[in-house]
């Protein structure tokens, strides 16, 4: 390999590097605020599918593109190129734990999600839920891909997958695939705290 196509395999190592850092970050914060992909798309006009090549690295997108998905992000265009930001630490405490209402369903009502892992970018999310008396999902079932499992720390709940019921006890555990609809009530006289795991996550 001569000095010039070195530089050059150089040159496009650094450029893909670069569209992938770009892309992860557009992933990461679409995340982090709860978007999907067709909600970013129709606050920026981009297509759906540019910004999921733009995610991917597979695109290399333009500076008017890039102040679309800032605006979208409400971010600066700065925010694209910053370096590596440290790492996040794997701990979450209990007075840190990120509230999750704003993402999740409407139907949750009163219930509470808490984000019990340190961000929503990995393959696995863990969810602290507290759902009161009355509480009912049962007229927006989920569906989606991957897998849950839950734990009923107090109280008592009833899942549904598919119109089956299962209530389930203090101790009791549930594992299911997500493509299954499933819903849940709490029909009973006091709160129940869950544990629930999704893989990957579901919002």
């Amino acid at each position: 390999m001569t000095a010039e196509s070195a530089s050059s395999a150089t040159i496009a190592s650094s450029a893909t590097s670069a569209l992938l850092a770009i892309g992860n970050k557009v992933r990461s914060v679409r995340k982090e605020k709860g978007m999907t992909l067709a909600q970013l798309s129709d606050i920026t006009g981009l297509s759906p599918a540019i910004v999921s090549q733009i995610e991917r690295g597979l695109a290399n997108p333009s500076f008017t593109t890039l102040s679309q998905l800032a605006y979208g992000l409400d971010l600066s265009v700065g925010k694209f190129f910053t370096g590596q930001e440290p790492a996040k630490s794997p701990v979450v405490r209990k007075a840190d734990r990120r509230n999750l209402k704003g993402i999740t369903k409407k139907s949750v009502g009163e219930a509470v999600y808490e984000l019990l892992t340190p961000d929503r970018n990995g393959g696995l999310e863990a969810q602290w839920i507290v759902t009161p008396p009355g509480h009912d999902t049962s007229d927006t079932p989920f569906t989606h891909s991957g897998e849950e499992f839950g734990i009923i720390l107090s109280g008592r709940k009833d899942v549904f997958l598919d119109g089956v019921c299962y209530t389930l006890e203090q101790g009791d555990t549930i594992t299911y695939s997500s493509e299954i609809p499933h819903w849940y009530k709490n029909s009973y006289e006091e709160v129940c705290v869950a544990i629930w795991v999704n893989a990957p996550h579901a919002w």
